[in-house]
C-alpha cells in the first residue's frame, strides 16, 4: 500500500468530535490535590481537576506559595512527616515485592503467590495516595 501524497483526496481528516474524544480520554481521573477518584460522569463543560472547593483552594494556596518562594512550578514540597510516611510506604512495597520474589524462587504454590501479589498490589495502592 502506498502512502497518500499531498494532492491525493484519499487522506482522511480528523474531525472535531474525534479530537474532543481524544482530549476527554486524557482528562485527569484523580483530584489534583488529595488524589481521590473524580466523578467523570458529566459530559458538558470543562473536566473537573479537583474533587471539591476545599481541594481547589488548597491547590491555589500551594501555587501562590510556590510562586512567592521562587521554587520551580513543578516543585513538590513535602513536610518531614509526609516524607516519613512516603518512605514507610515505599519500604512496604519493596518488602512485599521481595516476598513475592522469594516465594517464587522457593517454589511456592499458586495460592501463596496470589496472596503475596494481592498484598503487593495493596501496598502499591496505598503508595499512590501521597496526601
Amino acid at each position: 500500500m502506498s502512502e497518500p501524497r499531498v494532492g491525493d483526496d484519499t487522506r482522511t481528516e480528523t474531525s472535531r468530535d474525534e479530537i474532543a474524544a481524544v482530549r476527554r480520554v486524557k482528562a485527569p481521573e484523580h483530584c489534583g490535590w488529595c488524589g481521590r477518584r473524580l466523578d467523570l460522569s458529566s459530559t458538558a463543560g470543562r473536566r473537573r481537576r479537583y474533587c471539591g472547593q476545599s481541594c481547589r483552594q488548597r491547590a491555589y494556596e500551594r501555587r501562590t506559595a510556590v510562586q512567592r518562594s521562587g521554587l520551580p512550578e513543578d516543585a513538590v514540597v513535602l513536610s518531614t512527616d509526609e516524607v516519613a510516611v512516603l518512605q514507610d510506604r515505599l519500604f512496604q512495597v519493596r518488602c512485599a515485592a521481595e516476598d513475592v520474589a522469594t516465594a517464587a524462587r522457593e517454589g511456592a504454590g499458586v495460592d501463596e503467590l496470589r496472596d503475596l501479589a494481592t498484598e503487593l498490589a495493596r501496598a502499591a495502592h496505598e503508595l499512590e495516595r501521597l496526601r
